[in-house]
């Protein structure tokens, strides 16, 4: 490691990378954590710190997967290589100096690049690449990581993130890079000059706003209701803003200070809505307008968070509670209409809440089970509409991703922004709240609670004790938790569901280290390392007859697994 340390301190580096290389000169631990490995990449592309080392963001390795994905480009051929690649941004540090950086790679190869010339969320790449018929897409992010991170998320053609196949194929070619500062790297005028850099803006927000419209499915509700957004600094402030006014809502009250559009998110230090602190000015500003719903999206604008007023404070929802409740919202309109499909299919991940399952049942209504990411997602939703096998109504996480309308193929805090606020007017006009709505749903279909537990693994040391983790779960699979029987036990990486009589059963995902218990009440606990932060995540879900039970029953499987 210390002679790629000293091969990075001897290249001509800007400035500020300098600097923190000789910074750390004398530390070998630093030195260590900063090169053992490059930014591994995978279908949820890359996601690391800012800073100087193979080990984290920088314009070198933002080259190195921009390298990947043209000689992936190109190994398509020439039609490939025409029909080119979109790039958008958020707002993070550097993120529009990488988008540039990644199309001085593409021109090289004479990819055309398309760039957006202002952030935009990561929906509307999806949005974009399918509409440009281009052939790929990219988005710099960090999602909702803190302001120290960023990132590099890879489209397919379908507007998908990348599934298995792909990102090994772009790893494949990453790999076989000799010299991570050899790399051809076009001048970007040059580019422009050539039509193979150009840029993007208005005519794809006209038409992506044309199609969140088509959302709009209900009249007979209440326009006054009085909301606040929050875009945390990121880039869902122009389209979420418009969406909501093109919608009809005249009480829409915007977080000024978190309408600049600034990466070092100077009013939270972790932009992520399914934190309560990020609502805090937006709980202030809702107090002061005397505001019923409170929406929040991401940086990039793929994960939306919402609060619910609830006597003098705000209540959030989670991507649980919120998943269900739109799925109802839906399903019941389309009920309602004469709308509804006889083939109507939801789908949602394998650590979403079983409630959904239930509300689609009640309705009819198909439930398909993916593995964790809303590439699978979208991929079902891809092989739907080429069979007809079903009809896709909505897909869910629990981490606060949504899909309503298939014209984006990844997680949609637009259009659910859009939605949710309808939701909220309709039941307005009920007079109850989403909080009424979603106890309305519990008394039906019993109260489900769901908890999520992370542990935090840093560094090469923190890789090798999260597959540990695993590994011994795998070899030493529990008769019971918390004085449950575990009747089936499932292992995503052998592709094998064990049952309580040892007997085994077929898993039709694609393999992945994941584990799952589901008891003999219906609880169930998933446990896996995330994709793409340094963490082992246990997932828990319970049902039971009131909601002071359901959290108990949670407690206590927390306690039996931990």
């Amino acid at each position: 490691m210390k002679d790629i340390f000293e091969k990075w301190q001897s290249h001509d580096l800007p400035t500020y990378l300098q600097d923190e290389l000789n910074a750390i000169a004398d530390h070998d631990k630093e030195i260590e954590d900063r090169f053992y490995q490059y930014v591994s990449f995978g279908t949820g592309g890359m996601r690391g710190l800012l800073g100087a080392g193979t080990n984290r963001i920088n314009i070198f390795t933002i080259r190195r997967v921009a390298e990947g994905l043209a000689r992936f480009v190109a190994s398509n051929g020439e039609e490939a290589t025409k029909r080119g690649v979109v790039i958008a941004y958020d707002t993070r540090h550097f993120s529009q100096e990488f988008a540039v950086e990644t199309a001085r790679i593409l021109g090289a190869y004479n990819i055309t690049s398309y760039i957006y010339k202002e952030p935009r969320p990561t929906p509307q790449l999806s949005f974009t690449v399918r509409e440009l018929n281009a052939f790929a897409g990219v988005v710099i992010t960090a999602s909702h990581n803190p302001k120290q991170y960023n990132g590099f998320k890879v489209y397919g053609e379908d507007g998908a993130q990348l599934v298995p196949a792909g990102a090994n194929a772009i790893v494949e070619h990453m790999n076989a890079i000799e010299d991570i500062f050899d790399l051809t790297v076009r001048d970007p005028q040059e580019l422009e000059n050539e039509g193979l850099l150009k840029w993007i803006l208005e005519d794809l927000d006209a038409k992506f706003m044309q199609n969140l419209l088509t959302l709009k499915e209900n009249d007979a509700i209440d326009y006054n209701m009085k909301m606040v957004y929050t875009p945390l600094h990121g880039a869902g402030l122009v389209p979420v803003i418009e969406g909501l006014k093109q919608f009809g809502f005249e009480q829409v009250h915007v977080v000024k200070e978190q309408a600049v559009q600034d990466g070092a998110f100077t009013t939270v230090s972790y932009p992520n809505p399914e934190e309560a602190a990020a609502f805090e000015l937006a709980m202030k500003l809702g107090d002061e307008v005397g505001a019923d719903l409170l929406l929040a999206t991401d940086p990039d604008a793929d994960r939306l968070g919402v609060a619910v007023r609830k006597d003098d404070q705000y209540e959030l929802l989670t991507g649980n509670q919120l998943g269900s409740l739109l799925l109802h919202y839906i399903l019941q309109t389309k009920q309602n209409e004469g709308t509804l499909p006889t083939n109507g299919a939801m789908i949602k991940t394998i650590v979403t809440a079983e409630l959904g399952t239930k509300v689609a049942d009640h309705f009819g209504v198909k439930t398909i089970n993916t593995l964790t990411g809303f590439k699978y997602i979208a991929e079902k939703i891809e092989e739907y509409e080429q069979s007809n096998k079903y009809t896709f109504l909505f897909g869910y996480e629990e981490s606060y991703g949504y899909l309503i309308k298939t014209f984006a193929r990844d997680k949609d805090a637009v259009q659910v922004a859009l939605k949710v606020a309808e939701m909220a007017a309709f039941y307005a006009t009920k007079g109850k709240t989403l909080l009424d709505a979603l106890n309305d749903l519990y008394k039906q279909f019993g109260y489900h609670r769901e908890a999520l537990v992370s542990q935090v693994f840093e560094g090469k040391d923190g890789q090798e004790k999260m597959k540990q983790i695993l590994e011994d779960f795998r070899g030493n699979i529990p008769n019971e938790v918390a004085g449950i029987q575990v009747v089936r036990a499932e292992d995503y990486l052998t592709s094998l569901a064990t049952l309580s009589d040892d007997t085994t059963v077929p898993i039709f995902l694609p393999k992945e280290n994941v584990i799952k218990f589901v008891l003999a009440d219906d609880s169930w606990i998933t446990i896996r390392p995330s994709g793409t932060e340094p963490k082992c995540k246990y997932y828990f879900g319970v049902v039971a007859d009131s909601n002071e039970e359901a959290m108990e029953r949670l407690e206590q499987l927390k306690a039996g697994i931990l």
